[in-house]
């Protein structure tokens, strides 16, 4: 069963990955990929993620894609029953997730079962592009990417960080694109299981 949380920020959510576990934290094994936010100044939010998956009692082994081979990579990824991808610049993010072979490694591990775990950038790299991460001009396309397709983990795209300010740059966003779009708060989160999608946290859905 193909199981994710996608979140805006983790730590205020983590808590939900519990439903979805098939045995108790301490058992299991979590590959943190902090690569997004290799450009902060003050990666506070990765920090905060990372801590919040200690609390819950995961291993961690912490896997940088920057300069990593796709065997590398590969490695690393065998020892996932849970692969968390940490927030930052998307873009960055997804360019080193292709330069590394990750792009390609993490599809097949889903598919068999490894729970993926995105917050922010992390959760839109899930979905089959990237094209929201420009849509309230947070993130910068610095490094030039032209393709932006992403993991195509969900038939959907999410934007993470909702503020009613928001609102006019998503519904331009979403009248260009062709996928449907789910828009969460930093309170709430995206629970999928094969192809059911269960929104859970504080607050109702975000309508636009």
């Amino acid at each position: 069963m193909k199981k994710l949380l996608l979140s805006s920020s983790f730590f205020l959510v983590g808590d939900y990955l519990k439903k979805t576990l098939p045995a108790a934290p301490k058992t299991l094994t979590v590959v943190f990929v902090p690569t997004a936010a290799d450009e902060s100044t003050n990666p506070w939010y990765v920090k905060q993620d990372r801590q919040k998956l200690e609390i819950l009692g995961f291993k961690i082994i912490d896997l940088s894609l920057k300069d990593q081979t796709p065997d590398g990579v590969k490695k690393i990824l065998a020892q996932a029953d849970i692969i968390f991808v940490a927030g930052g610049n998307c873009f960055y993010l997804l360019q080193q997730a292709r330069t590394s072979g990750f792009i390609q490694l993490v599809p097949p591990l889903v598919a068999a079962g490894v729970i993926y775990v995105g917050s922010s950038a992390g959760s839109y790299l899930a979905c089959p592009t990237i094209e929201m991460a420009g849509w309230k001009h947070q993130d910068k396309n610095r490094v030039g990417l032209k393709d932006l397709t992403g993991l195509s983990l969900v038939p959907f795209l999410m934007s993470a960080h909702y503020n009613p300010e928001y609102r006019d740059s998503l519904k331009a966003g979403m009248a260009q694109t062709k996928y449907p779009v789910k828009i969460l708060t930093d309170q709430q989160a995206l629970l999928v299981e094969d192809d059911q999608v269960e929104l859970v946290g504080e607050g109702e859905e975000v309508k636009i």
